[in-house]
């Protein structure tokens, strides 16, 4: 296989071959000869956790819309499909989604695998709107979880790409919705001790971003329903200013690939995301890190990552924090706990970024903080199995999907295995 790297170039691919199916008996006749698969999605891990020694599956050629069922409240997709491109979709036929992540950019399938989250007090993350998910397994058959139906949907949703390959989903929607975002600029980290519930609970989907060269958050976004919006005029936001023209969320960058900004209405598929499907997402040449920790413990991460400020400010483009709400899906970082998450988006400093997340990792180790699976992190593979009451039911569930560990490759055997 020709050289093939992420969509951040800091990673290369160890594969031997890349295929891209066009049909589901292609995908099953492939899976079934091969020795070693992984699925890669957009590409947007930066870590080895879409690798393998042997073959690669795309199904970005397997990205439509099977079926939009208006009487149970869902809709049907193949594994290959965009955000991007099933919200427009849904759009269309008046329904949304209950959440978007940041980039629109992404597959469904891919995020889901990872836990991939958005944003949102009473949101739980992308993958909590699966009611069922179809893998092709080992063996090349394919088998199908459902939520409510087996108890294991729960452990296959967020699967990590350990039960093989995710060709179809089933995902809740939700009747279509209007969201107006408004900024506001400096707000005090100090506020949060006292007033985090408050921030949190003032929008549809919150998020605070920094630098950390200060003790202010440089800009505040709310993505707030439109239909409850009338009442928000405020130009104080506990003492963060209102901003008064449109805002990239790294200090310096045009505003332009983002989205509508200053209180103007407009659909959820537009406003969630922070940036637009037509741009490239955030700051282009970047790395990513990411962890997330119980809402208890919220306000003593924050104070935890500010009093290592020194080390993180000269190799960060931005930061964001958001919050999580609770699932019960087996692998999800937001397993049975509200969360916060923790962002940070990494200029190229590879080594200097490999030298900071220890550092990181120590100052949250207290707050029990989880990694996200497909970004940046040095955790010791011992400390992030015994943040899992599920792994080993995880495990029994990926071994009867993948009795020869077709599926399984170095990230997955030092992490779960």
């Amino acid at each position: 296989m020709e050289e093939e790297r992420n969509w951040a170039g800091n990673y290369r691919y160890s594969a031997t071959e890349l295929f891209e199916p066009e049909r589901m008996e292609q995908l099953q006749e492939w899976v079934a000869k091969r020795h070693k698969v992984r699925a890669l999605g957009s590409r947007h891990s930066f870590n080895s956790i879409a690798d393998t020694s042997g073959s690669l599956v795309s199904l970005k050629k397997m990205n439509q819309v099977l079926e939009l069922d208006r009487s149970r409240g869902t809709v049907t997709v193949e594994g290959g499909i965009r955000y991007g491109e099933l919200a427009r979709y849904l759009r269309a036929n008046d329904y949304g989604l209950h959440n978007l992540a940041s980039l629109p950019h992404i597959t469904i399938a891919g995020a889901c695998a990872t836990g991939t989250h958005g944003s949102g007090d009473r949101n739980g993350n992308l993958a909590t709107a699966v009611r069922s998910v179809e893998i092709v397994t080992s063996s090349g058959e394919a088998v199908s979880y459902t939520r409510g139906e087996q108890p294991e949907a729960d452990g296959a949703i967020v699967g990590l790409g350990a039960l093989g390959i995710v060709s179809k989903l089933t995902l809740d929607i939700v009747p279509s919705y209007d969201i107006s975002q408004h900024l506001f600029e400096n707000l005090a980290l100090s506020r949060l001790e006292s007033h985090f519930d408050d921030v949190f609970s003032s929008a549809y989907s919150v998020s605070l971003f920094t630098d950390w060269s200060s003790d202010h958050f440089n800009q505040v976004w709310l993505k707030r329903l439109a239909s409850v919006d009338d009442t928000f005029a405020t130009d104080d936001f506990y003492g963060a200013t209102r901003a008064t023209a449109p805002l990239h969320p790294v200090p310096g960058i045009s505003a332009e690939p983002c989205s509508e900004q200053l209180g103007k209405r407009g659909p959820w598929h537009e406003r969630l995301p922070h940036f637009r499907m037509e741009f490239t997402p955030s700051a282009g040449e970047e790395l990513q890190s990411e962890y997330f920790v119980p809402r208890s413990h919220a306000y003593a991460a924050l104070e935890a990552i500010y009093k290592i400020r020194e080390h993180i400010a000269p190799h960060l483009y931005i930061s964001e924090v958001r919050t999580i709400a609770s699932d019960q899906l087996w692998m999800s970082p937001n397993y049975n706990r509200d969360s916060m998450g923790i962002h940070f988006t990494w200029k190229p400093h590879d080594e200097a970024v490999e030298r900071v997340l220890p550092i990181i990792e120590a100052a949250l180790e207290p707050y029990e903080a989880r990694p996200h699976w497909g970004k940046l992190f040095t955790m010791a593979p011992e400390r992030l199995k015994s943040l899992y009451e599920k792994r080993l039911d995880f495990q029994i569930l990926a071994a009867s999907c993948d009795p020869q560990g077709k599926f399984r490759n170095s990230f997955l055997d030092s992490y779960l295995w």
